[in-house]
């Protein structure tokens, strides 16, 4: 079921035997788990996908779960957090601030499963993604991404990247405080990679409250064919590669046939606890 969330109804959809979503929801997770198997966690949470994946001393990757906490899809106006804005979800954003506050590495990326600036409706009153079209202060699911981009600054927790899909063409995007509605951030890049093998769509509009600018994407053409198969080339993955000596990240996105359609090279900053051993 596409954008599910708390919100949805299926009493009236005749396509579905099965009415209720956690029902539904419990057996995509197991097909999810049998196909995509990844390290058990513990029986408290056995089902648990978000984690930390260490590469040594210049990347940590922290795995992040968008799909499994979150409230219902709304239009995300709330001004004030509750049930109906988390996103992570409470247990998560402390697990995630804690690890990255902990980490030494050089490099901190997190892996989430969609993007934070751009319009990901579901429907045409209520949002399936973090970003609401407001354009303004944060509210919604913003106010969970604020806390968190908060959290990091005042942590002096730099050097972190953000990998997300979720949208179906390929983009990077700077999120630059001096442009946004929410200014207690560091600037930070966001690289987006999608898909390996779905139909494509986009460009998606972005939001203005986290100060976001499209460095680089590629879409189908404005005003073509959308849903295009695999076989338009439109399909795309990243590569990550950090040098060794310079500590620089560089970030590519590449096409279905391997071929570079964008690169940035990032520079890493000297930050807490850089390159210790402890």
């Amino acid at each position: 079921m596409n954008n599910w969330s708390d919100s949805k109804d299926l009493s009236e959809d005749a396509r579905y035997s099965e009415k209720r979503v956690q029902t539904l929801i419990a057996r995509a997770t197991k097909a999810f788990l049998d196909y995509a198997p990844m390290r058990w966690q513990d029986q408290e949470e056995s089902e648990r996908v978000y984690r930390h994946i260490p590469y040594g001393r210049d990347l940590d990757v922290f795995v992040i779960d968008m799909r499994s906490y979150r409230g219902p899809n709304t239009a995300n106006l709330q001004p004030e957090p509750g049930a109906e804005t988390e996103f992570l979800g409470r247990t998560q954003i402390d697990w995630l601030k804690r690890r990255l506050d902990e980490s030494r590495a050089t490099w901190k990326v997190i892996a989430a499963d969609m993007p934070i600036g751009l319009h990901v409706p579901d429907g045409s009153t209520r949002w399936e993604a973090i970003a609401n079209g407001n354009n303004g202060p944060a509210l919604g699911r913003e106010l969970e991404i604020a806390d968190l981009l908060r959290f990091m600054k005042r942590k002096h927790i730099c050097n972190v990247v953000w990998l997300t899909a979720d949208v179906h063409y390929c983009a990077a995007h700077y999120y630059d405080p001096g442009k946004a509605q929410f200014t207690d951030f560091d600037p930070f890049w966001e690289f987006v990679s999608g898909p390996l093998n779905a139909g494509s769509f986009g460009p998606n509009a972005l939001d203005a409250t986290f100060g976001p600018q499209v460095v680089f994407s590629k879409a189908p053409p404005a005003g073509g064919p959308v849903n295009l198969p695999p076989s338009a080339g439109l399909q795309f993955f990243g590569q990550v590669d950090i040098d060794a000596r310079s500590k620089d990240m560089v970030v590519a996105l590449k096409d279905i046939d391997g071929n570079e359609v964008f690169s940035q090279r990032l520079h890493a900053r000297p930050c807490k606890g850089w390159g210790r051993d402890d």
